[in-house]
């Protein structure tokens, strides 16, 4: 069996975009990598969404930017615009076409479905799969959207939806997001805060035509794509290993109270290659001990007092787009942390932080 100097478990958003870093800084020229991956092809299978806080490589797989976004309550509805930090969304289905593209350029880099096909006792692995089944009485963000097209021109393609609370909540945290990617097509998207073994809220398909028909108006469309997903509130135990790097949500690049992930990947991609020589000897790259604390205790209160999120989420919006983009961001200072804090209902979080 080959070896290999690097080998990367799981080829997907994680997986991929840290071998496109290493490509595209010439660490791959003299060293072999591995890629162990399971899917048989390569097609659009998410959407990928964050505000563009600092650059990336995959400016050319954006299917979209905007820079007005509202959230609304069941008693109203908040607009901001931000010029310079643009939300953008990414297609899977590109990003994979341009990585692939590129990776297969180079002789050194090959494709295994299972780890056992080579030999890894000498190589450097990072893993971004988790090995056994996550605890699904947790907090999890689960969701599942489809990309409409309907036959007239219906929406205002420069704004997005960011969370639309009016529907019913179930006892836990429902909303709908809304991506206009044309003035007749849009990505609309239900998505539940909750435990992930409570099946009655997975009538995504209802949900969906319910919200579409009576809260847009819209009676005649047709479904180009759908996905489906569940993002896991909470960092999972892995076996701590030294010769492992965990990279991707199984490395703690989720953010907990929103569940964005791919600008973490890339900035943890971009880290891992700066220090590839002396990978073991780097700091552990992380999102910071702040935004983890306060994370813990706003998940606490979305998980003792459900009824109350929407508000929270809409006053938190009250903020300047500026420092509210920031701090979902993990690019806040401690300024634009307190005045955030200072949005939310004071006794309720005091109590979860003891």
């Amino acid at each position: 069996m080959k070896e290999f100097d690097y080998i990367i478990i799981g080829g997907g958003c994680a997986g991929l975009s840290l071998a496109y870093e290493l490509e595209i800084n010439d660490k791959l020229k003299e060293k072999t990598l591995a890629i162990i991956e399971t899917r048989e092809e390569y097609k659009r299978d998410k959407t990928w969404s964050f505000w563009k806080v600092f650059n990336h490589n995959f400016d050319d797989c954006v299917i979209k930017s905007w820079n007005n976004f509202t959230i609304n309550s069941p008693d109203s509805s908040h607009e901001l615009t931000n010029k310079k930090f643009p939300y953008q969304s990414i297609d899977s289905g590109k990003f994979y076409k341009k990585i692939n593209s590129k990776l297969s350029t180079n002789s050194n880099i090959s494709f295994f479905k299972n780890l056992s096909e080579i030999k890894s006792e000498n190589s450097i692995i990072f893993n971004s799969v988790h090995e056994e089944e996550l605890d699904k009485s947790k907090l999890w963000q689960h969701f599942q959207g489809i990309e409409i097209e309907t036959p007239k021109n219906i929406f205002d393609e420069e704004i997005i939806n960011l969370m639309d609370f009016n529907c019913d909540q179930r006892n836990d945290v429902h909303f709908f997001y809304t991506l206009p990617f044309s003035k007749n097509r849009a990505l609309i998207e239900t998505t539940w805060l909750s435990a992930l073994e409570n099946q009655s809220l997975m009538d995504y398909d209802l949900q969906l035509e319910n919200y579409i028909k009576n809260n847009l108006g819209i009676k005649n469309y047709k479904i180009n794509f759908t996905e489906k997903g569940a993002i896991p509130l909470f960092y999972p135990s892995l076996k701590s290993e030294n010769k492992i790097i965990n990279i991707g949500s199984a490395g703690g690049m989720t953010r907990l109270s929103t569940g964005y992930t791919f600008l973490n990947i890339q900035e943890h991609s971009k880290y891992i290659v700066k220090n590839i020589d002396n990978i073991y000897g780097a700091k552990i790259f992380n999102l910071g001990k702040k935004y983890q604390f306060l994370d813990n205790i706003f998940l606490k209160v979305l998980k003792d007092y459900p009824e109350k999120m929407p508000k929270i989420f809409f006053n938190m919006f009250k903020a300047s787009s500026d420092t509210v983009i920031k701090f979902l961001s993990n690019k806040s200072n401690l300024i634009e942390d307190l005045l955030i804090i200072l949005k939310m209902p004071k006794w309720i979080f005091l109590k979860k932080m003891f």
